[in-house]
């Protein structure tokens, strides 16, 4: 295999996205629930048919343990390609990966959810002023 095999000359983000998921060991449903979106949705963003805004490609970044970048264009060293790929390590560390990647998930919608919380206290501080 070629070091660029997921560069934009050869693969999509929809072709990233379903290489990183699998390299993840996530189900299609698994991460669509992780992400709160439906899986007809993840469907469509894995056949290039749609795109995910900004903040759903940091949050897929976070829950597939990939680099926004690599995700994007296919740079970097974040999933092997396809016959690089080694012997599937031990499922309990694959199951202890993806707790800590579902609970990174969980810290993102955290930490957007206390933007938005503080941005309206913000706004009735400023109206009673």
């Amino acid at each position: 295999m070629t070091d660029n095999w997921y560069t934009d000359e050869h693969a999509t983000l929809g072709d990233r996205l379903a290489a990183a998921r699998d390299g993840a060991g996530m189900t299609q449903t698994a991460l669509a629930q992780r992400l709160g979106v439906r899986i007809k949705t993840l469907r469509d963003w894995e056949n290039d048919v749609s795109e995910p805004r900004a903040n759903r490609l940091q949050m897929l970044a976070a829950l597939l343990g990939v680099s926004l970048r690599w995700l994007l264009t296919g740079e970097g060293d974040d999933v092997a390609p396809p016959d690089d790929a080694e012997a599937a390590p031990d499922p309990q560390l694959q199951a202890t990966l993806a707790e800590l990647r579902s609970l990174r998930g969980d810290l993102l919608k955290m930490g957007e959810k206390l933007g938005r919380l503080e941005k309206s206290l913000r706004l009735q501080i400023a109206a009673k002023e």
